[in-house]
């Protein structure tokens, strides 16, 4: 794995460092106002140049911090934070904002294993999540977060997961593992597999997308590598413009549905690199990476 990573834990939240460098800090038990959608959340993650590559509570949506695991419609339910999408009306406040909340902790080495159940906002207990966060290859100018998660459905119904896309709103299928980019990686470069490139890509399939953005302060560059498991069947959701954004949608065009008891486990890996990476680097990390 390379140089070795020490995981700290302390009463909110645990972090994993890389010599000097604090490569994220995983906050379990958020101080988050209700309306945002309570939810663990990275941030701030960082190079190991020490640069930081996520945003917090920007001011056009407080609800995004930096890394989460989110969902933007549980049937009815939204666990994503904020307003809701509603077909033919728009963006509207509902009482429907839910909650996830952690259970307990398993750290192994480089690995944190966490179980978490997620509350509606009127107290019901829809969803037992078991998720791993792990730091993988630990290399000269980069690093890797492997997420994995699997969800249970508590419920004697079918849960259907949705995003406003399938509610009506085009291009805009947002659901699940979710990055927000800092302020200065607006306008940022993208591509994908298979020759993709740019804001094109929203609502494209792609077995990678990498987003390159640039900082303000330091003369440095970084590009973050999203790889998707070939069993997600995932769209991409992503902007550049007005912010930076890239997120794995497992319900972009098509709602999913989740038997009672049945369980939906999905798996990322997010290469977190130092500088502007080419399209042959991006390509050759992949290919050296395999799942």
């Amino acid at each position: 794995m390379g140089r070795p990573v020490t995981v700290r834990q302390d009463d909110d939240a645990v972090t994993a460092v890389v010599d000097d460098v604090e490569l994220f800090r995983y906050v379990h038990s958020p101080a988050t106002p209700a309306f945002e959608g309570p939810k663990p959340y990275l941030h701030p993650v960082r190079t190991l140049a020490g640069d930081v590559v996520t945003a917090f509570r920007p001011h056009d949506h407080r609800w995004h911090k930096g890394v989460q695991m989110t969902a933007t419609d549980v049937s009815g339910e939204n666990f994503w934070g904020g307003v809701t999408y509603v077909r033919d009306q728009g963006y509207v406040a509902l009482p429907n904002v839910g909650t996830m909340r952690h259970e307990e902790f398993e750290l192994d080495g480089a690995r944190v294993g966490e179980r978490l159940s997620w509350y509606t906002e009127a107290g019901e207990r829809w969803i037992e999540e078991s998720r791993s966060l792990a730091v993988l290859d630990v290399e000269d100018d980069s690093w890797t977060l492997e997420f994995v998660t699997t969800m249970t459905n508590l419920c004697a119904w079918p849960l259907v997961f949705g995003s406003p896309t399938t509610n009506g709103r085009e291009l805009a299928g947002y659901t699940g593992f979710f990055w927000r980019g800092p302020r200065s990686f607006t306008g940022g470069t993208v591509l994908a597999a298979d020759g993709g490139a740019g804001q094109e890509l929203m609502g494209e399939a792609a077995r990678w997308l990498a987003f390159t953005g640039h900082h303000d302060e330091v003369d440095r560059s970084s590009t973050l590598l999203f790889v998707d498991h070939p069993d997600n069947c995932t769209h991409w959701f992503v902007r550049s413009t007005p912010f930076a954004a890239v997120n794995p949608s497992f319900a972009f065009h098509e709602t999913l549905e989740l038997a009672p008891g049945g369980a939906l486990s999905l798996r990322y890996r997010l290469v977190v690199g130092t500088g502007e990476w080419s399209r042959d680097r991006l390509e050759a990390h992949v290919e050296d990476h395999p799942w």
